[in-house]
């Protein structure tokens, strides 16, 4: 796993900074042109304000997860999951605002209720990352 935590004065967009990527990476090199399986963002970012994280302290855990599981976590595909109720709720999970087609959930400020699910989900994100580089590479599982 490599974690990329870009601060100021990398060569990362200054949006970036403060937040966290997160990658399959055997070497411990983040990989190039490779989309994270994790993320923690600490802000609102454009087109992704919902969740309301510019407010002091907040924060959240950005998972991508298949098909299959985001239906069996949402009870919803993720290209028609329907917006939740609220937003701004913690310690719950939600399909991600903006890339829930793509298979993302979140979880802003995770606790006492949703801890040992994205730990879960964390580790089968990265497991599922394992599988996927390892056909791009043709490397046996």
């Amino acid at each position: 796993m490599a974690e990329l935590a870009p601060v100021e004065g990398d060569p990362y967009p200054e949006i970036a900074w403060g937040d966290h990527f997160f990658y399959h990476a055997p070497d411990g090199q983040v990989p190039r042109n490779e989309q994270p399986y994790a993320t923690i963002v600490t802000k609102n970012y454009p087109g992704d304000t919902v969740c309301e994280l510019d407010a002091p302290g907040r924060w959240r855990l950005n998972i991508r997860v298949d098909r299959r599981r985001f239906t069996t976590l949402l009870g919803a595909e993720p290209r028609i999951a329907p917006d939740p109720a609220d937003w701004t709720a913690t310690d719950v999970l939600l399909p991600h605002p903006v890339h829930r087609a793509q298979g993302w959930v979140a979880i802003t400020e995770p606790g006492p209720r949703t801890m040992s699910l994205a730990v879960d989900l964390l580790r089968e994100a990265h497991d599922a990352a394992g599988r996927r580089a390892r056909r791009r590479t043709g490397a046996q599982s």
